[in-house]
């Protein structure tokens, strides 16, 4: 057993005068020499007073991230006035868990688990369809942050099932480059659907169950091929994993702070653009070293429907595209000049070497 995901967590640290990290489930958890040494993930809500506890559990839990969830959906969605939470949401959450010293493993992001909406559903209905749970589709959530981008549920117009696709890869995209720990709800990589239901607990039947079949379909396999390289990349650039919250004010090489937000134009974000309701992209710039090897990686994202033209910002290095989620089976390419193409509803991500010592000297 690697660890433990609590359901409806608060009630875990419920006393009489209420939600406490010193509860006592809480003490003899973290005191156990076997229990506080392994993956401890709270589910930090329940419907109890007080129930809502995100970002409140003791150090050494992590916590399913809802504010990313939902951030990242109305993100993509082309909802108004989300940069600024999105920005917080991409960067681990840190006015949620910067605190106790907890790292940014706490912050359990994820686009969809067992309860809700799967992946394919969020961007193929905007409304439940809970008809077959036998409450007059009355239960579940009402507000899932989805649009069916043209057509309710299962369609089979070209135009729509492209746009899902590459809505999926951009939400993929950001999962996997945010800090934090990503979760990804088994079925997700490779387009399984609930028709609809988004609190399916009852339906033990095809609703629930995993349909492998779908990877006999060329559209499906290359969903899990794009999640594949996802992976694959995270794992290849540390700077992905950052064990610490980065505030911004630690230099790597002169002009190169360990992260930074960017506009369109490769300037740093003003207030104003950050207010700006109508703006829907995004740049973020990362970056570490190690010894006198050093590392620069930008995401770059448009949730708007047209192409968009980034300038890329000082310090001038040779990026290379990684990650292009319009065009998910392109190889690795390098960046020839100041600017790059960035697809409408899509994200980039490129990556940069540099040595340290050089760019001191």
């Amino acid at each position: 057993v690697d660890g433990f995901r609590f359901d409806l967590g608060s009630t875990l640290g419920r006393e009489p005068d209420g939600f406490g990290q010193g509860s006592g489930f809480f003490d003899a958890l973290l005191q156990d020499p076997v229990l506080s040494n392994a993956k401890l993930i709270a589910e930090p809500w329940d419907i109890g007073p007080g129930g809502y506890q995100l970002g409140n559990f003791p150090p050494g839990f992590s916590e399913w991230n809802d504010r990313f969830r939902d951030g990242v959906r109305r993100y993509w969605r082309g909802d108004a006035n989300q940069v600024g939470d999105l920005a917080g949401r991409l960067s681990g959450s840190a006015d949620i868990f910067n605190h106790q010293h907890r790292r940014p493993i706490a912050s359990i992001n994820y686009l969809a688990s067992h309860d809700g909406f799967t992946l394919e559903d969020i961007v193929s209905y905007e409304h439940r369809h809970n008809e077959a749970n036998g409450e007059n589709n009355n239960d579940g959530h009402g507000e899932n942050y989805s649009s069916n981008w043209g057509a309710e549920g299962a369609t089979d117009d070209t135009n729509v099932l492209a746009l899902r696709a590459r809505v999926k890869r951009a939400m993929l995209t950001t999962l996997f480059c945010s800090q934090g720990t990503p979760m990804l709800l088994a079925g997700d990589e490779f387009g399984q659907t609930q028709q609809g239901n988004n609190n399916a607990y009852c339906q033990d039947n095809e609703t629930t169950w995993l349909d492998w079949s779908l990877l006999d379909n060329d559209e499906h396999r290359a969903l899990l091929q794009f999640v594949q390289k996802l992976t694959r990349v995270r794992k290849q650039h540390p700077v992905l994993r950052s064990r610490s919250f980065l505030d911004g004010n630690r230099e790597i090489a002169p002009g190169l702070n360990e992260i930074a937000w960017f506009d369109v134009k490769g300037e740093p974000m003003a207030e104003e653009t950050w207010r700006d309701e109508a703006n829907r992209t995004l740049a973020l710039r990362r970056a570490s070293r190690h010894a006198g090897d050093g590392e620069a990686l930008l995401l770059l994202l448009n949730a708007n429907a047209d192409d968009a033209e980034f300038v890329l910002p000082k310090p001038d290095y040779a990026w290379k595209v990684m990650i292009d989620s319009a065009e998910p089976e392109a190889d690795e390419r390098s960046i020839d000049s100041g600017s790059v193409n960035v697809g409408g509803r899509a994200a980039l991500l490129l990556a940069a070497n540099f040595s340290v010592e050089e760019s001191a000297a």
